[in-house]
């Protein structure tokens, strides 16, 4: 366990909870003796078009191979361009890159999301699709950005890896566009053991080339119709998600409650909480406020014994890989300027409210409010 009062990560927790009911089902599966693309896999998928309302579910094996089989499936690939916004995890600009696609970058409104406003003046003879970042499970404007999309001619991919749980006016987080990759890494409301993704597709024909390219093209077992890769879903984490997903519901409204309990013991005005819109429902994978002198308060919260994160300090175009594309600092400054003042406080299902009263009191004393 954390040495900290209050801990940033729930997995310590969260096994202790659950460790009677997982345990039995790695048994099961194991004792089954076959431990690829077996039926646990196809229930998980299953589980998750009932839950997301997509079409198709396809199994892969990170986040970050979800949303490139989606750019890939789409047909995006050498000289094409993808607007995409500069904060995120790098893995949304790594995917386009590796199917031979350029990334555009777009800058961000308040609430870190691509800019809608902007998208357009991005866009050139050479773009092909623009990629949403759900960012901290809060959903972008996914009506104005369609609309764009379509006067343009121009694929959706989204990248959804932290919206499992997330929904629009109704409509769950990577099932707006042509394609959607959800993760399920550690840190993710949804969980597994280790990495593991989703393609989430309301397209038949996207589907059907994902579900060949991940198994090695392989139609049948002597059968290969197209030379793919290996980005299975493992079987075990299939099955600890699969139970994982009846408890997500539960997961998230606990978060709800603690970012709402934040939102009203936070009395600084130098920490800005972005709002959440009334036709949305976040899942608060991350609880990201921005702060003015945010690296003396994440000091001062060490100090009281509260644990904190930077998602991150540096926006996509300013890290090195970047150079190659051409950008300077300047050039995205709402971006910049939120990069200089994030700081993820801890919000998972397993705080108390005193333990939430405690991050509150140090960010107000830090403050004086």
């Amino acid at each position: 366990m954390s040495d900290f009062k209050v801990p940033f990560i729930d997995l310590q927790p969260r096994y202790a909870e659950e460790r009677d009911e997982i345990l039995a089902r790695i048994d099961r599966v194991l004792s089954l003796g076959h431990l690829v693309l077996t039926q646990e896999v196809g229930e998980f998928e299953e589980a998750v078009c009932r839950y997301t309302g997509a079409r198709h579910a396809i199994g892969v094996n990170s986040g970050t191979d979800a949303i490139l089989l989606g750019l890939w499936a789409a047909g995006i690939g050498q000289g094409d361009e993808v607007i995409q916004p500069p904060v995120s995890f790098v893995a949304t600009t790594g995917a386009t890159v590796h199917v031979g696609a350029t990334p555009v970058f777009c800058d961000v409104g308040p609430d870190q999301n691509i800019d809608p406003d902007r998208i357009e003046e991005r866009i050139t003879s050479r773009t092909r699709a623009i990629m949403p970042v759900h960012w901290t499970g809060r959903m972008c404007d996914m009506l104005r950005i369609l609309e764009i999309a379509d006067r343009h001619g121009l694929a959706v991919i989204e990248d959804s890896a932290q919206s499992m749980g997330s929904r629009q006016n109704g409509r769950h987080g990577g099932t707006f566009g042509l394609a959607g990759g959800i993760s399920f890494h550690p840190l993710k409301n949804l969980n597994a053991l280790g990495d593991g993704g989703m393609v989430l597709t309301d397209d038949d024909a996207v589907a059907e080339k994902i579900r060949l390219y991940r198994n090695h093209g392989l139609q049948a077992r002597d059968d290969v119709v197209m030379f793919g890769i290996n980005s299975r879903l493992d079987v075990l984490h299939a099955e600890v998600l699969k139970y994982r997903l009846t408890r997500l519901d539960e997961v998230i409204a606990k978060r709800r409650a603690n970012a709402d309990l934040y939102r009203r013991l936070i009395r600084a005005p130098e920490v800005v909480i972005p709002a959440e819109p009334a036709h949305h429902e976040d899942s608060y994978v991350m609880f990201i406020v921005q702060a003015e002198r945010r690296d003396a308060l994440q000091t001062h919260l060490t100090a009281a014994g509260i644990q904190t994160l930077v998602y991150y300090g540096t926006p996509l175009h300013l890290h090195k890989a970047a150079a190659g594309l051409g950008y300077k600092r300047g050039d995205f400054p709402v971006a910049e300027a939120q990069c200089d003042r994030v700081l993820a406080l801890p919000h998972h299902q397993y705080l108390t409210a005193d333990q939430i009263g405690h991050v509150a009191d140090a960010v107000n004393a830090f403050y004086g409010a």
